[in-house]
């Protein structure tokens, strides 16, 4: 390399700015792309190459980064005409890179919103995909508000250790509980640059060292009429205040969360609904069923009493025809000679004069007997009394 703008020198670092150095040398990422040789190419056919979405580290320990240019390599040429050098001239694309892939992301989130995806599965890959997305290390945590608002529950959190997750699922909301119970009970984004030092985390410092946690950015998740969802929360490893693209996607995919949150809610109280109704229609057609069956059941007592009484109607009719004996029809084959004074009936309509001692024994011995008196009229004589 011969030489550098000044723009070099900011976006690769002053390490690699070293005249008579080979580029290989000071860049062997781009080797590895081919972009080497597509340099020698220009330098030994004199005509110009582009390529684009190159994917360069720049920088290095910390500060290293992954950024996206698009390269035109031109011939540089004498006063002859001959081919002295290469000009490489670089316009990074790192932001439209990122936008593109924030874009395709976010589509694919709403995407699954949109076909009732479980809510576990749609946060989780929201969390991975603003982790992938941003542009220094982060990890990402969505915790779930309770009905009544009071605690926080684990929702996603798949880079943070799991004893972690456990120790904070459930924490109540309220100031001075961390960055997350903190914004829940503000309301309000809460921003802690570095958990050693910050009082809103005295309770959970040794929790966040053990957990290498160094600074905490959380946002609430409100709903649309103002209640609260839950939290959206960026954890770093080293103590740091928020750059305009950490705000940018907070904004964009705590909207997101909310979205997916207030889409499982309605689909719970849906589906509680529909089991509700499910439960009442069930009961009233049980209900329907045994008021039929009482129906049909009283319906085929009321018809057997018809006929029952139709039935005594004509044996009483019959029996009263037929002339009083004088003698106990009760005394079975060895017969008796006592006067037949009193008559009894049965259900059937069968029907006996005998003398007291033997309607007291088929009193006591035959069911559903009962005396017949006709010189009271019978029945109707009592109840018309």
């Amino acid at each position: 390399m011969e030489t550098a703008n000044p723009t070099f020198v900011t976006t690769f670092g002053e390490e690699r700015v070293r005249t008579g150095v080979a580029l290989v040398d000071l860049m062997p990422d781009l080797a590895e792309q081919g972009l080497i040789a597509l340099l020698d190419q220009v330098y030994r056919t004199g005509e110009p190459r582009t390529s684009s979405d190159v994917q360069v580290v720049v920088d290095a320990g910390a500060q290293a980064r992954e950024a996206f240019f698009d390269f035109t390599f031109e011939p540089y040429r004498d006063a002859e005409g001959h081919v002295t050098g290469v000009r490489m001239i670089g316009v990074e694309t790192t932001q439209v890179k990122h936008a593109q892939r924030l874009m395709a992301e976010h589509r694919a989130l709403l995407e699954q919103i949109a076909r009732q995806a479980p809510l576990t599965e749609v946060l989780d890959g929201m969390a991975r995909c603003i982790e992938n997305l941003a542009p220094q290390e982060i990890l990402v945590s969505v915790l779930l508000a309770d009905p009544d608002g009071l605690h926080l529950r684990h929702g996603a959190a798949p880079s943070l250790p799991d004893f972690y997750n456990q120790a904070i699922d459930g924490i109540a909301t309220g100031e001075g509980v961390g960055s997350c119970g903190t914004a829940a009970h503000r309301r309000q984004p809460v921003i802690v640059t570095d958990i050693t030092t910050d009082p809103l985390w005295t309770d959970f410092k040794n929790l966040a060292t053990r957990a290498d946690l160094a600074a905490c950015w959380s946002t609430p998740i409100l709903a649309r009429d103002g209640g609260l969802l839950g939290t959206f929360a960026m954890y770093h490893r080293t103590p740091r205040i928020p750059q305009d693209t950490d705000l940018a996607l907070t904004r964009l995919f705590a909207g997101t969360a909310a979205l997916a949150i207030e889409r499982h809610h309605s689909e719970q109280a849906q589906r509680t609904a529909e089991a509700l109704a499910r439960s009442a229609h069930d009961d009233l057609a049980r209900a329907v069923r045994a008021e039929q069956e009482l129906r049909a059941a009283a319906e085929r007592r009321a018809t057997a009493a018809a006929e029952l009484t139709t039935q005594l109607r004509a044996a009483a009719a019959a029996q009263a025809t037929l002339p009083h004996p004088e003698q106990c029809q009760l005394g079975g084959g060895s017969s008796c000679a006592e006067p037949a004074e009193i008559k009894i009936a049965d259900s059937w309509g069968d029907a006996a004069w005998g003398c007291p001692d033997h309607v007291e024994e088929a009193l006591i011995n035959v069911r559903s007997v009962f005396i017949a008196s006709e010189e009271f009229g019978g029945l109707a004589a009592y109840v018309h009394r």
